[in-house]
């Protein structure tokens, strides 16, 4: 019989120990704490802080989430479900607002800037310009929209594999000649493509030397060699001797090219705009490292 007491007591400790390891627990406490903390901090005054509204409309907006995930209704149950999860993230979020966790993080910060900056330009994303305001966009950069151009030119092909230094060396060797007056005709290694180019567009170019070579050619300078230009076969120095340029086309042919670079440029100008109207509120002082 002297030996009951020592047992119950044994039991009791493990039983005590194995209660300290509940999350529940650990959770339950958490909780304390933090609702001291707030009540230290005079954070829970407010009762509109303490209360949680989940509305209709956001309801309504849970469950068109879960449709577009599922591809159909959730069952009165799930929605239950729905809305509890809601009301738990309600309930952390603002629990973390109160002890501050959301400072000096990084993550967090990147993501209120990214949605600031939507907000700067969320309106035009949905906006769809007027006609008249696409055709002075094109009329103001004619020279990026024009079709058509036709390009004159020599090429001399220098045998290359990508990252060779020794080639790119022997090419630029070849081009000081080149320009010293050298005959072109002599230079270079053989390829099976034409040496002599006349009248091409950027389609002609880029069937026979690759897009690559195509798009380099259109801001070679007109009249002397130049280069090397890379294209899938190698390297090349070309002479670019006459350049047709094409015809400006009208709004209709290119209507959604001009609208996507209209609304890329007006997007970027907008935001530095709404930045600097943001900015201008602040006293900014940097305090840089002696």
């Amino acid at each position: 019989m002297s030996e009951m007491p020592g047992l119950d007591l044994t039991r009791l400790r493990a039983r005590a120990v194995a209660v300290l390891r509940e999350p529940f627990l650990h959770f339950v406490v958490l909780g304390l704490l933090i609702f001291a903390f707030n009540a230290w901090r005079g954070a829970i005054g407010d009762p509109a802080d303490r209360r949680i509204v989940v509305s209709q409309a956001e309801v309504q907006r849970l469950v068109g989430q879960w449709m577009q995930t599922w591809r159909r209704p959730p069952t009165p149950g799930e929605v239950d479900a729905l809305i509890r999860d809601h009301v738990k993230e309600e309930v952390y979020y603002r629990e973390a607002l109160h002890l501050g966790l959301d400072r000096n993080d990084e993550v967090v910060r990147r993501r209120m800037r990214a949605k600031m900056e939507f907000l700067a330009v969320s309106q035009l994303e949905q906006q769809t310009p007027a006609d008249a305001t696409l055709q002075a966009w094109l009329d103001s950069h004619s020279a990026q929209y024009a079709q058509g151009a036709r390009y004159s030119l020599d090429q001399v092909y220098v045998t290359a594999r990508p990252g060779d230094a020794a080639a790119e060396a022997r090419a630029k060797a070849i081009l000081r000649r080149l320009q010293g007056g050298a005959d072109w005709h002599r230079a270079g290694d053989p390829l099976d493509a034409p040496a002599h180019v006349e009248g091409a567009d950027a389609a002609a170019l880029s069937a026979t030397f690759g897009p690559e070579f195509a798009g380099a050619v259109a801001a070679l300078p007109v009249g002397s060699w130049a280069g090397p230009v890379r294209s899938g076969l190698g390297l090349h120095l070309v002479r670019l001797r006459r350049v047709l340029p094409g015809h400006p086309p009208k709004l209709a042919e290119v209507r959604q090219t001009v609208e996507n670079d209209w609304r890329a440029a007006t997007l970027a100008r907008r935001e530095a705009e709404g930045y600097q109207a943001l900015l201008n509120a602040y006293d900014v002082r940097i305090e840089k490292p002696k």
